[in-house]
């Protein structure tokens, strides 16, 4: 697992290298079938990771790869799954707030998970539930140094119960649901907002800036698998809102129910 790791870090780092050269131009923006911007960013930082992923010999799932048939899926026991540039909306505005995200799964249980903040050079990331979540600020020219980077990285848990109840929200969406949702924390308890973009709202829960993540709206596996395997290595359960348990991968549906993020 500690070498699917390095593979998995160098590839989100090298990732994110690809998307902020393109961040820093006056980008293309295409839209998808399904309404959602694709920029070149996307498409490049997904070629890298692959071209790292593929020397293990493990399957991959990316949201910029043609999708695989579930008849052939259901046979792996393991499978890479990818979001080469999660946050897209937020890559657009401007803002930072986009990740690269690499999980490993086993079974349909996300095992091992990378998330790389390219604008800030920061990497989150677990290599397995027994060894914790970590943090770390990726410097300039330490890239390439996978040891000290996993060596150094400094380890993260959540927030124990207080008030307020801090709420992460997103800042590109924020439905009725989730107004209702909060809504009702606030008969009892006072409520906090915490405004996060991408995946990143699954690592400020981790790290214990907040306490509750409720996403009551479409996501897709690939948005979810590294945020999922940080947080529960992190001790962060990711429940599934319709069985109350925790969400599942590499699923015939790769659409995610409405799922809650909580200690």
């Amino acid at each position: 697992m500690n070498d699917y790791l390095k593979i998995a870090i160098q590839g989100a780092i090298e990732g994110g290298k690809a998307i902020m050269d393109i961040y820093a131009t006056d980008f293309d923006i295409i839209v998808k079938e399904d309404e959602s911007p694709l920029t070149l960013a996307d498409q490049k930082a997904n070629r890298i990771i692959n071209s790292y992923l593929t020397q293990t010999d493990i399957p991959i799932i990316s949201e910029e790869n043609k999708q695989i048939d579930y008849s052939e899926r259901k046979k792996w026991k393991r499978c890479w799954i990818v979001d080469p540039l999660d946050g897209t909306k937020e890559f657009i505005k401007r803002n930072g707030e986009f990740t690269v995200n690499i999980a490993l799964i086993e079974e349909g249980v996300p095992l091992l998970g990378v998330i790389y903040v390219p604008v800030s050079k920061t990497l989150y990331f677990t290599e397995s539930l027994e060894k914790g979540s970590y943090k770390f600020k990726v410097e300039e020219g330490l890239e390439s140094n996978l040891e000290d980077i996993i060596e150094k990285a400094i380890k993260i848990s959540p927030a124990s119960k207080s008030e307020p109840v801090k709420i992460v929200g997103s800042r590109s969406h924020l439905n009725d649901d989730t107004k209702v949702f909060i809504s009702e924390i606030e008969k009892e308890k006072e409520v906090s907002i915490v405004s996060k973009g991408s995946s990143l709202k699954f690592c400020v829960v981790a790290e214990g800036q907040a306490h509750i993540y409720p996403r009551f709206a479409p996501t897709m596996e690939w948005d979810t698998a590294a945020g999922h395997a940080i947080c529960k290595s992190a001790g962060v359960e990711v429940i599934n809102q319709e069985t109350q348990k925790p969400l599942t991968y590499n699923k015939e549906n790769l659409l995610n129910p409405h799922f809650l993020v909580s200690c």
